[in-house]
């Protein structure tokens, strides 16, 4: 059996917290919006709060939060099914270049990134006429299903979705090339439903906003807005949720097989095969806890059922982790989905001189401009202090070390 290591708070006439934050920083706003979760009358059991936690709009990065009868679209937040994906390949460290300038540079040719110029909703070099058949095939596969909730709420609809299948995005979006502690290369990717899944969280948080003025509902903070179970919106929002989770998994398999076939065409001939993992952090799912079948979203935490596998990344210039979850019930069955912030964007990049970054992201091919400095690697937790901290939710299976690193 192993130990539980969380810090539990428990304030009158509230749902308790259940923090794995020992020996990692969370910030007191990060704190008031865990508490202000718990107040909510629909909480199940606790709030669980995750090492990486950290502040976010309406509910913190890094919680997980179980529901019975309603749900808080905010929770599940606007990146909507984002998450992770990694290959390992039968390619190992010596195989690669001495240069890793070229790969970068492949890959960056090949997968969309970025925005427009003109700061347009489409990425960089996007796709145009010259789509990979894998992001045709499923788009269409998947197209009757959002157009009939886009014809039934026209704000929900973002404009040129069919492009964004296949494309990386902006942010912590990221693709990496890395190496094992056996020195095997893997695949590692970073990215979600993109403008669709934008589009259909900020329309369904405004209207649970809506609702909340409609009714007379005073909460804690507004982006608390939920919609009741049973209501016309909650059903309709929980189908806008899982097809967006649908993108962007399918997304993120579109992007896999780009970056291998790019690979292929400047590296020795390799499988890719042995192990592969894809996975959601942003997202709501049914499952039973304390038993009840009940709502569980997980703002930023992964699913770490016992045996499943997922994957823990750090910064551009930190370890990652695959992991295999030990199924710890007292946290809903979840770990962290990352090293986690410890100041904002903007903050960051007053902080932190070119100088920093590059020295943070030595013998990593990487950008090494101003334009990622929100990304350096001192604006996260220590990834080591946040895997401590949860040593009884997963184990690790492998320790990852990015050599290429391509940021939107």
């Amino acid at each position: 059996m192993t130990e539980n290591k969380f810090i539990a708070e428990k304030q009158p006439g509230c749902a308790p917290i259940k923090m794995w934050t020992k020996g990692v920083p969370v910030e007191d706003a990060a704190m008031q919006q865990l508490r202000n979760l718990a107040t909510l009358p629909f909480i199940h059991s606790h709030v669980a709060a995750m090492p990486d936690v950290h502040l976010g709009y309406g509910a913190t990065v890094g919680s997980v939060i179980a529901t019975k009868g309603a749900i808080i679209p905010a929770a599940v937040g606007v990146d909507i099914g984002c998450g992770m994906m990694a290959v390992q390949t039968s390619l190992r460290a010596d195989q690669l270049p001495d240069n890793l300038g070229r790969i970068r540079s492949a890959i960056e040719e090949t997968v969309p990134h970025g925005r427009t110029d003109n700061g347009g909703e489409n990425d960089r070099g996007a796709w145009g006429n010259s789509f990979p058949a894998a992001a045709l095939d499923n788009w269409f596969a998947i197209r009757a299903r959002y157009d009939a909730i886009a014809d039934k709420h026209p704000k929900a609809r973002a404009r040129n979705t069919f492009r964004h299948m296949g494309t990386l995005g902006t942010g912590n979006h990221f693709i990496e090339v890395c190496l094992d502690e056996g020195g095997r290369v893997w695949v590692m990717l970073h990215s979600g439903s993109r403008g669709c899944g934008n589009r259909i969280g900020t329309y369904f948080i405004e209207r649970a906003k809506q609702d909340m003025r409609r009714w007379f509902i005073n909460l804690p903070d507004a982006d608390l807005a939920y919609f009741p179970e049973g209501s016309e919106l909650f059903s309709d929002y929980v189908g806008a949720v899982h097809w967006a989770q649908n993108f962007a998994r399918l997304n993120r398999e579109i992007m896999m097989g780009e970056v291998l076939k790019t690979l292929r065409a400047h590296l020795p001939e390799f499988s890719a095969d042995a192990v592969a993992v894809n996975c959601h952090h942003n997202y709501v799912d049914i499952e039973n806890h304390f038993g009840a079948n009940v709502l569980v979203t997980r703002k930023g935490a992964v699913r770490a059922r016992k045996g499943d596998l997922g994957i823990i990344p750090g910064s551009m210039g930190a370890r990652s982790f695959i992991v295999r979850g030990k199924g710890n019930a007292q946290s809903f069955n979840s770990c962290s989905h990352g090293a986690g912030r410890v100041m904002s964007r903007t903050e960051a990049k007053k902080q932190f001189t070119l100088a920093d970054h590059e020295k943070a992201t030595r013998g990593v091919e990487c950008r090494k401009d101003d334009g990622v400095l929100d990304e350096t690697p001192g604006a996260y937790k220590d990834i080591d202090a946040v895997m401590a901290a949860q040593s009884d939710l997963v184990e690790i299976v492998h320790t990852l070390k990015q050599v290429v690193c391509v940021k939107g």
